[in-house]
């Protein structure tokens, strides 16, 4: 099943907004510095060059036959990291791209780098080659190139991601003996209280907050304990529903003589709203009454609630289904000087639009240009989910082509795969096509959502032939399929007495799974399953 989205918008917003939505830029404790990855850019020659590498790659080829399509190819720094950028959801091909650009014979200048290969462990980590990324960490330590804090903390974050955190503590201990003050391009050690505050961040947001706070226990005496180590771990709680733990750490926090800030109580409140069982009305009212009785305490310290307080309120009148209420308080925070953000009104479209007015939702999205603020690609999801709701087809394809045609923004992962489903649940393979060229064809590429979103549907439909070769296309990308949608395409060829087929796809996917052409010979490569 071949099922391409060129020229993609130039202006890239990144706000995503899920069901579980948090209109919370302002808590991410870690925005600044970022880690050491190069960012997405335009770039022509990354197109065309990831393209041909996704499409002609050959598992069982070396990598060089494929760019020999690309004419004229002249690696820069900049071309190799932008074309690692849009393969990073299909691993192998971009790993074997960055040892094919290792081989070249040395440019003028240096074409690798600590960001790229910060860039390639942040991909190979992703799908858990954790002894790939360590050969590369010591191949770097053994050249003129030397990892950075970044290179451990996107190690670290991989490690806890894949829920191993006890590695991920080791590793956080071995970055003293690779990185240093003086050689870390970031201007951090091990010993910097941004590190310990990353790994604890990274533990309490995959949810291991014991363990991040069992650690902080341990080696709190090492550091000078601050108000953000603090609202790390506080917000950590509040992510898993332990709202009284969380109060108690506040305590805490202000009997050592640390005055929580707005970003503090913005955690608090998230963690009183995020979760609260909002219906019947009664819960509803308790919820509010409780974040009414935080915004006093905020103000009784002299701090001032600001756009993402109210933000929180407002995603709660907009989650009870209140459009009214929801309306009024974002007429209020205009009236008191506060200028909502994208998420602010994304969230008030997104109460619209469940409730059916669309024509509000679409006069507030004007509204919304007019002030200045341009619309991201979860905005657009909202109005997306509603006509999945109700089915409407045209509704859904004439806002994506325009969306594509008028480059209003561009598409997320997210939008792709929401339209994926929709259109494969009423059984519109046409649409789906469409969407799926276009989604291979844009700088995202699909993802492990994208695959099992489409080889499930096709299992529904019997499809089995189509389902079998995107989930082999999905292992030869060094995809790494869930464990779900293994035993249901198994099930199927079973119960539809393909054992046959079975067999030549597990065969198959055993071949792939443990080689992957020569250039890999020198790598620890496990297989690709989980």
């Amino acid at each position: 099943m071949a099922f391409r989205l060129s020229g993609a918008c130039s202006r890239s917003l990144t706000t995503s907004i899920s069901h579980r939505f948090l209109p919370l830029s302002s808590l991410r404790f870690l925005s600044s510095p970022s880690l050491n990855l190069p960012k997405l850019e335009p770039s022509n020659e990354a197109d065309t060059l990831s393209q041909i590498l996704l499409t002609h790659h050959n598992p069982f080829h070396c990598m060089e036959s494929s760019i020999q399509l690309f004419h004229g190819i002249s690696l820069s720094p900049f071309l190799l990291d932008q074309t690692l950028l849009r393969l990073q959801h299909s691993s192998k091909i971009a790993l074997s791209f960055f040892l094919y650009s290792k081989s070249l014979p040395p440019p003028p200048s240096p074409l690798l780098s600590t960001g790229s290969y910060n860039l390639i462990i942040d991909i190979i980590g992703k799908v858990r080659q954790f002894d790939v990324v360590w050969q590369l960490i010591l191949e770097m330590d053994q050249s003129n190139i030397t990892p950075d804090s970044s290179t451990f903390m996107i190690l670290i974050r991989r490690l806890i991601a894949a829920g191993l955190t006890r590695q991920a503590i080791r590793a956080y201990d071995d970055m003293g003996c690779f990185v240093t003050a003086d050689n870390d391009s970031d201007g951090f050690s091990q010993n910097s209280s941004f590190c310990f505050c990353f790994l604890l961040d990274t533990l309490c947001k995959y949810g291991h907050v014991k363990v991040a706070v069992e650690i902080f226990n341990k080696r709190k005496s090492e550091f000078l304990v601050d108000s953000k180590m603090y609202t790390i771990l506080i917000s950590g709680w509040c992510k898993i529903g332990r709202i009284d733990k969380a109060e108690r750490f506040l305590k805490e926090m202000v009997e050592r003589g640390m005055e929580p800030n707005v970003v503090t109580y913005n955690v608090m409140l998230n963690g009183i709203c995020r979760r609260a069982s909002l219906h019947p009305d009664e819960r509803f009212d308790r919820t509010i009454r409780n974040a009414e009785k935080l915004f006093d305490e905020m103000r009784q310290r002299g701090i001032e609630p600001d756009v993402t307080s109210f933000s929180i309120v407002l995603h709660v009148y907009s989650r009870a289904h209140k459009p009214e209420l929801t309306l009024d308080k974002l007429k209020y925070m205009k009236e008191k000087g506060i200028c909502p953000t994208v998420a602010t009104y994304t969230s008030v479209m997104k109460c619209l639009c469940s409730c059916g007015r669309l024509e509000e939702a679409e006069k507030l999205l004007g509204e919304m240009v007019s002030d200045g603020i341009s619309p991201s690609a979860a905005t657009y999801n909202c109005f997306f989910k509603e006509y999945r709701g109700r089915k409407d087809v045209n509704g859904a394809l004439n806002l994506y082509r325009k969306m594509k045609d008028d480059k209003l923004c561009e598409l997320s992962l997210h939008t792709y795969n929401i339209l994926l489903g929709m259109f494969m649940m009423l059984n519109r393979i046409d649409i789906v096509k469409e969407i799926w060229d276009d989604l291979k064809g844009s700088t995202a590429g699909p993802d492990l959502d994208s695959y099992t979103l489409l080889i499930n549907g096709l299992c529904e439909k019997q499809q089995w032939r189509e389902a079998c070769q995107l989930f082999v296309e999905m292992i030869e990308k060094g995809i790494l399929p869930q464990k779900v949608t293994f035993e249901t395409l198994y099930k199927g060829l079973i119960q539809s007495n393909m054992l046959r087929t079975w067999r030549r796809v597990k065969k198959k996917l055993d071949e792939e799974s443990i080689t992957f052409g020569s250039e890999f010979q020198d790598y620890h490569l496990k297989p690709y399953r989980r």
